[in-house]
């Protein structure tokens, strides 16, 4: 007679997101050699980009290591999956709001750390200029980042709205899930026909490019959902997507900004 299997709400909620990462990651990475809506060229990420993939690579691991240990711990001090889920009858109005909750939380930490770590110099110099040697940004870089800012930006952004939108662990495997697939989309370095991003939310690739060009770097800090508070505290910088004469898109800055 066979055992049954089951796993638990708070290791698939710790798992989950990693294994999507590097699942969604794949794709592009198999989508890569498409030309014609690339947002730069191969040569220019050979070019331009100031780390190897192997270090991107080993990057990625550690702060997806660090968050696997910050999530066990969370979910063992909020309580078990059992217990949230007695507590929370399913509804989707909840879920919605949940949702949402959890989105605006995440972008509202997001945007005011990230604008912060430009700002400041040492912050800036020590910190978050290891994600952007990534000038031409691809898929599976989206999370290399320097571990204290991985641990700020997106363990500490993510255990908030965790919290704060109250959330069981069984929602948290889909939040987390979608947040890691539009993290990854947003760096993907495509504009593909079709793409549900890039209709749904203006915040995305060609967005996101944007903030990792030099003339860029002081605007843009919103991630990974909303572009409002850029909009709102004036670091929107508007931009047309144009095609270039080799192939491909180009992000290029309004005129107003061209000039500055």
């Amino acid at each position: 007679m066979m055992m049954g299997f089951s796993v638990s709400d708070e290791l698939l909620g710790t798992v989950a997101p990693i294994v999507v990462y590097w699942l969604y990651s794949g794709i592009y990475v198999a989508l890569s050699s498409l030309e014609s809506y690339r947002l730069h060229s191969k040569a220019e990420e050979e070019e331009k980009n100031l780390v190897s993939k192997s270090s991107v690579v080993k990057g990625v691991l550690l702060q997806q290591l660090v968050q696997a240990v910050v999530a066990i711990i969370l979910f063992t001090v909020t309580g078990s999956d059992a217990e949230a889920d007695k507590a929370q009858e399913f509804s989707l109005l909840v879920l919605i709001r949940q949702f949402m909750v959890a989105m605006i939380v995440l972008d509202t930490w997001q945007y005011f750390m990230h604008r912060y770590m430009h700002h400041n110099k040492f912050l800036y110099k020590h910190i978050h200029s290891q994600h952007h040697r990534l000038i031409v940004p691809y898929a599976y870089g989206a999370l290399y980042n320097h571990p204290v800012e991985g641990l700020i930006l997106d363990t500490v952004g993510g255990a908030l709205s965790f919290l704060i939108s109250g959330m069981s662990p069984r929602t948290s495997i889909f939040f987390f899930s979608f947040a890691t697939i539009k993290t990854v989309d947003d760096h993907c370095g495509l504009c593909l026909p079709g793409n549900l991003f890039h209709m749904v939310f203006k915040n995305n690739s060609a967005y996101h490019d944007v903030h990792h060009q030099l003339y860029g770097s002081k605007y843009n800090f919103s991630q990974p959902f909303f572009s409002m508070w850029d909009r709102i505290l004036g670091t929107y910088m508007p931009y047309s997507l144009e095609k270039r004469e080799d192939g491909g898109f180009e992000a290029r800055p309004t005129k107003e900004f061209k000039d500055d």
